[in-house]
């Protein structure tokens, strides 16, 4: 079966900086992809170079590749004009950005913003009927009393909640394709959790491709089947989860393990720390 989403030696330059260099990876449908590195490492650039939203000082080539559904064959996302890259925005592939405090707009209320994802895809919707697809969506990501929170804003809520709110305004159009941006920065373990279960749920309920980024591996673990680690810019270790965190090949998701505290680290020496490690 070909790939849902197939990115082909893509290589990124912002100037004479080189972000992203040969990079290939596949998604299939249903898929959980983890893609795990430090900060830097260009993870992100990747994710926002697949919807086409690096901008004009970036230099991108490679390939691509997105299958659309009951089309033939796929087409390369970074040869489509912008009118269609903002029709496949939320629609068929959506985005969870970093930082659920920072992401809302913070002068318009969540019932409004989550009813304009719908809105944007579907010109014919009426105002009663995006407000019923918006509620719909907050209250499958067990927003507390959805009805009556609708016209709050997101000062309102907390972190852990406004990082629900992103998810329904992810999930309201269905799309095939989640890329969930280390959605767990800035919230507490307990939320995080919370967080964390809600996607395998989500993911599992709507048979969703998602590409899950994140520094943490221990994180990645627990919802991706399949890992790829990245290091200055590159794909440096791809496996099967379960084996990656166990029994990893490269130096670098070694290092990247050994500096993760566990209840049997000796809390009388310092952390392990990546950059002091042999990552080559």
């Amino acid at each position: 079966m070909a790939s849902l989403l197939e990115i082909r030696n893509l290589q990124i330059h912002f100037g004479a900086a080189e972000a992203v260099r040969r990079v290939n990876l596949s998604l299939d449908e249903g898929e959980v992809l983890g893609l795990v590195g430090e900060s830097g490492s260009g993870k992100s650039v990747t994710a926002l170079a697949i919807l086409g939203l690096l901008g004009p000082s970036a230099q991108v080539s490679g390939q691509i590749l997105w299958r659309r559904a009951g089309e033939a064959g796929p087409v390369d996302l970074l040869r489509q004009p912008a009118g269609a890259l903002r029709r496949l925005r939320g629609s068929e592939i959506a985005m969870i950005f970093q930082e659920p405090m920072t992401a809302l707009n913070p002068g318009l209320t969540i019932g409004r913003q989550v009813a304009e994802a719908a809105e944007a895809h579907l010109s014919s919707l009426t105002g009663r009927e995006a407000k019923r697809r918006a509620m719909a969506a907050l209250e499958s990501v067990s927003i507390p009393e959805a009805a009556r929170r609708y016209g709050d804003y997101p000062h309102q809520f907390s972190g852990g909640q406004r990082q629900r709110i992103l998810i329904a305004m992810a999930l309201i159009n269905r799309p095939r394709l989640l890329i969930a941006d280390e959605p767990t920065t800035a919230l507490d373990v307990t939320v995080q959790a919370q967080v964390l279960a809600l996607l395998r749920q989500l993911q599992q309920q709507h048979g969703l491709a998602m590409l899950f980024i994140s520094h943490d591996l221990a994180v990645v673990g627990q919802v991706a089947g399949r890992v790829a680690v990245m290091h200055r810019g590159e794909i440096v270790e791809t496996g099967p989860a379960e084996r990656l965190l166990t029994r990893p090949e490269h130096a670098y998701t070694r290092s990247l393990l050994a500096a993760v505290p566990t209840m049997r680290t000796d809390r009388n020496r310092p952390l392990a720390m990546i950059s002091s490690l042999n990552a080559d």
